[in-house]
């Protein structure tokens, strides 16, 4: 569906499922995540069943694959409003690939398209404070922090502060163009 130089984002495929519960059941991947380690092979059957039924066009969550090589390393959850012109998104990539680029990579592609094909107007982030790294990523990537709630979730048996992130296509594509 999206391809970048080294990766491809696509529908999730029955044959996944093993690599996705593998990475989703590493504590320090589910820890910021709405998920608990570990996450079965069976849930993981199920849930790529699931997202692979997607239609990456339409309102609602649509999971994206991020494949190396014919091989899962991630995935990308995009939440299109029903007006057909906001989203927000959130990503999760297996350990070993992270700190390559791969995340930017891929999130970045799927701006591109969001931005210029589907003439998104926004996508919004949101994080766990204490999720340095996507926070980072997210900045990267042109987004500007725009909110922080204190003690906003009760999440996994503890308040947790968030970040909130958001990207206008005008000034995406102001960063493009100016290199």
């Amino acid at each position: 569906m999206i391809t970048t130089a080294r990766l491809s984002l696509r529908h999730f495929r029955p044959g996944d499922a093993e690599a996705f519960a593998a990475y989703r059941s590493i504590p320090e991947v589910a820890r910021y995540q709405s998920w608990d380690a570990p996450f079965s092979l069976d849930d993981a059957r199920t849930t790529v069943a699931s997202f692979a039924t997607g239609d990456p066009l339409a309102p609602g969550w649509f999971q994206y694959a991020i494949d190396l090589d014919g091989q899962l390393i991630g995935d990308i959850g995009l939440n299109t409003a029903d007006n057909l012109m906001q989203a927000d998104l959130g990503f999760t990539l297996a350990p070993a690939y992270q700190g390559k680029g791969y995340a930017s990579e891929a999130v970045g592609a799927l701006l591109e398209q969001l931005f210029t094909e589907r003439e998104l107007h926004r996508v919004s982030a949101e994080c766990d404070a204490r999720n340095v790294t996507s926070a980072r990523l997210l900045q990267r990537l042109g987004f500007r922090q725009e909110g922080f709630r204190p003690e906003y979730s009760w999440f996994k048996n503890e308040w947790t502060d968030e970040l909130l992130f958001g990207l206008l296509q005008r000034d995406w594509r102001s960063a493009r163009s100016a290199g």
